[in-house]
This record gives structure tokens, C-alpha cells and sequence, in this order.
């Protein structure tokens, strides 16, 4: 088994750490304890670090073409490695869900999110894994742009750094049992 993990986010130290870059900082906490680290790959237009998980070679990318354009890298990452949508785990923000909460799922719509619409637009199907973390909605009359662009403040990025242990958990899971139902079974919620 061979997987594709991607983690959603934009490049660059002004997005460090917002909302929108869950999805960039689940991978962090994945690949910490592993020894690797993201380079840049300008082939893929993409962050990549390949590495071996109970015996199985595990590729996390972060593209670097900015959310809208996320499909592009992971397009050009599956075609090189002859790699199915079968094999692809995208982890990515979800406004409509509370701050912390995760959801696994196995397909469905972009659900008004612009890298999922590239991705499903690149690979021409929905079908493939997601693992979506909750940053809940603006408050007050924030626009949407500005409050996934903006930073937690302290109090949900106690619970984001809580949600990133699960996921890291969920993932390490996953790549074990190689099951990703009984895996949303589990670490739903």
C-alpha cells in the first residue's frame, strides 16, 4: 500500500498557522516524531516528504499553488507515482463544523471549499478520503476570507492543538489497519 496524504493550506509565513492551514499544520504533527522534514519540489508545485510507515511508503504533500489551486499538485503527484484516488487522503479546515471537531469521510461535495473544488475539478471525482477539521464560523460580521485567514485565538488553538494529536492518531491508525471505515468509526466526532 502506497498513500498520498495532502494537507491543505497556502504557502508562506503570513499564513503560518491560520485557520485555512489545518490542513498543513495536521501534516506537521504527523511527520514530526518521524525525522523528515518538507521540501520544496517545484515539479509538483508542492512541500514533499516521502517516508516508510509500517513498511509502507507514505508521501505527505503540501502544494504551494495556494488553496484554489491545490488540485494541480496533487494531480501531477498521483499521475508521477501511478498512484489511484484509492491511495489519496486529503486533510483539510471545515467552517461548518465546531473548532476541533473531526470528520472522516470517505466522498462527497467540495461543501463550498476552494481547494477541495480543485482537487475534485483535477482528478475529475469526489470519491477519495478526507479527514476535515472543524474552525467553526465567523463571529460578530467578520467575512469569511478574513476570519479563515486569521489566526485562533488562545482558547481554540488549545482545542486545534488537542484535534491535531487526534488526527495524528486517526492517520497513524489508519496506516496500521489500512482501513479507513473502521477508522472513521473510531476517531469520528
Amino acid at each position: 500500500m502506497t498513500k498520498l496524504i495532502v494537507g491543505l493550506g497556502n504557502p508562506g509565513s503570513k499564513y503560518h498557522e491560520t485557520k485555512h492551514n489545518v490542513g498543513f499544520m495536521a501534516l506537521d504533527r504527523i511527520v514530526k516524531p518521524l525525522n523528515v522534514q518538507f521540501t520544496e519540489n517545484k515539479t509538483f508545485k508542492a512541500e514533499t516528504v516521502a517516508t516508510f510507515i509500517n513498511g509502507e511508503k507514505i508521501y505527505f504533500i503540501k502544494p504551494t499553488t495556494f488553496m484554489n489551486a491545490s488540485g494541480l499538485a496533487v494531480r501531477a503527484f498521483l499521475a508521477y507515482y501511478n498512484l489511484t484516488v484509492e491511495d489519496l487522503i486529503v486533510i483539510y479546515d471545515d467552517l461548518d463544523m465546531e473548532v476541533g471537531k473531526i470528520r472522516f469521510r470517505q466522498k462527497g461535495s467540495a461543501g463550498g471549499h476552494n481547494g477541495i473544488k480543485s482537487i475534485i475539478k483535477e482528478i475529475g471525482t469526489q470519491e477519495f478520503d478526507r479527514i476535515k477539521i472543524g474552525i467553526g464560523r465567523p463571529k460578530d460580521k467578520m467575512t469569511v476570507v478574513n476570519y479563515v485567514l486569521g489566526k485562533f485565538d488562545k482558547k481554540d488553538e488549545i482545542t486545534i492543538f488537542n484535534t491535531l494529536d487526534k488526527v495524528d492518531k486517526a492517520v497513524n491508525y489508519y496506516l496500521q489497519t489500512k482501513n479507513f471505515e473502521q477508522t472513521m468509526q473510531k476517531f469520528n466526532g
